[in-house]
């Protein structure tokens, strides 16, 4: 056997990922890297990467009934799964800024989601909604201290008798998809409580102990704290009809659930779902854009580590010119998606509303929709070997669009972008205070972040895909020419804001992003 790359194994994610590990420092999460630096070697462990495989290979199984008739509405997953999710929470990757809020907090966070995706993104679902969750929930005090738990308990029994708990989240409906005002769902009063009558086309981790559902209330579309147990001990009126077949994701489980009677507690006021639901997504919307960010730099490794070992027409793969640019292209998409996912993240930690509130959005569109270019082309790098269900490629190439759907698609996104320039003004101001730290440093950039400036206050519905990916290619080049080597930052301006090529400097881009192993 020759002329085969060894397997990328046992390796340290934190470690060989330079643009990672810049990123942390950079934004306020220095104190984290020891712990950072563990994480990444035992998710590089082949171990690790092997659960990974195997939580893919032996998907969710839904038991809705027992042997004797009576219904279950249990979900099965390999043990694998519960392995890799008891990594995440027991990292904080579900509840860490809440459970030890500190300067950087979200930043730490973020680097342990972008290293846990590139393992295995399924299971960062129930992480995700439990993280976007608790800022809600701040009223539920029986509640608090297990979804802030280190501890993973997958058993399925009350949370009283629990060590953790995790909460999903169920808003979509079979006539509504995106537009959730559409909701059918109803919710009766009785008392302290309600009573919820209504189906959820999709409601993802049906695992989880509690779940964030939108109905109609007499005072209007409200969202409501729906448990998997009522506080008699007894299984709540959740029946899971069926588990989605999906093109990706899945290791983690996403159903169709109908709602029987179900006990539930309103969160907020009557009427006022939509801004709970509002709050909710800006964090899970964030780890979008970490997750994306993630399977764009697995990706790269993974073509990085294959042009590095394989020979063709007598020299390495990597050392041929049309090859080190197509690797050297990538590695720039992987670099400013990471470096602006970062900075997003500072923003929840520095309570940039203004800022986040256009950027999450904005990020989410563009960061998403190029990890399926990403994922796509760095399969093709491995040639046939990429393309065999035995490599790491097809499950990233098959993860890359759920991203874009999750949490809003494109087009959501793109409006969401404009709404927050025409109802909160301070969102433009935002943009253009972070863009004017750059400027003076490339005339490229300047020349775009003008055009760009026109558009933050006149852009209308058609334009809104246009302008959000102008805001991200601007945000991402002052980010590369602020803080990256000159090379990445000249290749980047060069090829994304005024249509030039790759030049010479397409070797040492591929060297800063080698995975170093």
């Amino acid at each position: 056997m020759f002329n085969q790359p060894p397997p990328l194994v046992d390796y340290n994610l934190y470690e060989g990922d330079l643009v990672l590990r810049e990123a942390v420092a950079r934004e306020g999460a220095a104190w984290a890297e020891d712990h950072l630096r563990a994480f990444g070697q035992r998710l590089g462990s082949a171990e690790v990467i092997e659960w990974g495989v195997q939580a893919n290979r032996n998907p969710p199984v839904l038991h809705s009934f027992d042997r004797y008739g009576r219904r279950r509405d249990a979900v099965e997953f390999h043990p694998t799964w519960h392995q890799l999710l008891s990594l995440g929470v027991a990292e904080g990757i579900h509840t860490g800024p809440w459970s030890e809020p500190k300067p950087g907090a979200h930043v730490a966070r973020a680097a342990g989601v972008v290293m846990l995706s590139q393992i295995e993104a399924g299971v960062q679902c129930p992480l995700t909604m439990t993280y976007g969750a608790v800022p809600a929930l701040r009223s539920q005090d029986a509640w608090l201290p297990l979804l802030l738990s280190r501890r993973y308990d997958r058993s399925f029994q009350p949370v009283t008798r629990k060590t953790g708990a995790l909460v999903g989240m169920g808003m979509t409906e079979k006539q509504g998809g995106s537009d959730v005002r559409a909701t059918t769902t109803r919710a009766e009063r009785d008392g302290d409580e309600y009573r919820l009558t209504g189906h959820k086309w999709f409601m993802s981790a049906p695992m989880c102990d509690a779940f964030l559902v939108l109905a109609q209330a007499p005072g209007g579309l409200s969202c409501f704290f729906l448990p998997r147990w009522t506080p008699d001990g007894r299984v709540n009126g959740i029946r899971l009809q069926r588990l989605k077949d999906k093109l990706g994701n899945r290791s983690n489980a996403s159903s169709e659930a109908e709602f029987e009677g179900a006990t539930a507690w309103l969160v907020g006021e009557e009427g006022r779902g939509i801004p709970v639901i509002i709050e909710m997504a800006t964090y899970t919307r964030l780890d979008c854009a970490l997750g994306s960010s993630a399977l764009m730099r697995q990706a790269v490794t993974q073509a990085i580590h294959h042009a590095t070992h394989r020979v063709a027409f007598g020299k390495r793969l990597v050392d041929q010119p049309l090859m080190t640019t197509v690797l050297a292209d990538l590695a720039l998409e992987s670099e400013a998606a990471t470096v602006l996912s970062m900075r997003l993240a500072r923003a929840f930690d520095d309570d940039e509303i203004a800022l986040r509130r256009v950027l999450t959005p904005a990020a989410k569109y563009w960061i998403c929709r190029r990890a399926i270019h990403v994922t796509g082309e760095a399969m093709e790098v491995l040639g046939g070997n990429g393309y065999v269900e035995e490599s790491p490629m097809p499950r990233l190439y098959r993860e890359a669009p759920v991203n874009s759907i999750w949490e809003g698609s494109g087009n959501i996104m793109c409006l969401d972008v404009l709404r927050a320039l025409e109802r909160t003004p301070e969102s433009a101001d935002a943009i253009r205070t972070e863009l004017a730290r750059a400027r003076g440093a490339d005339a490229r950039l300047d020349a775009y972040v003008s055009r760009l400036d026109a558009m933050l206050t006149s852009a209308d519905e058609a334009q809104a895909r246009r302008l959000a990916e102008m805001i991200v290619l601007a945000l991402q080049a002052a980010l590369l020419v602020r803080f990256a080597p000159a090379v990445v930052a000249d290749a980047f301006c060069a090829t994304r804001l005024s249509g030039e090529t790759l030049g010479a400097d397409a070797p040492a881009i591929i060297a800063r992003a080698h995975p170093a192993v």
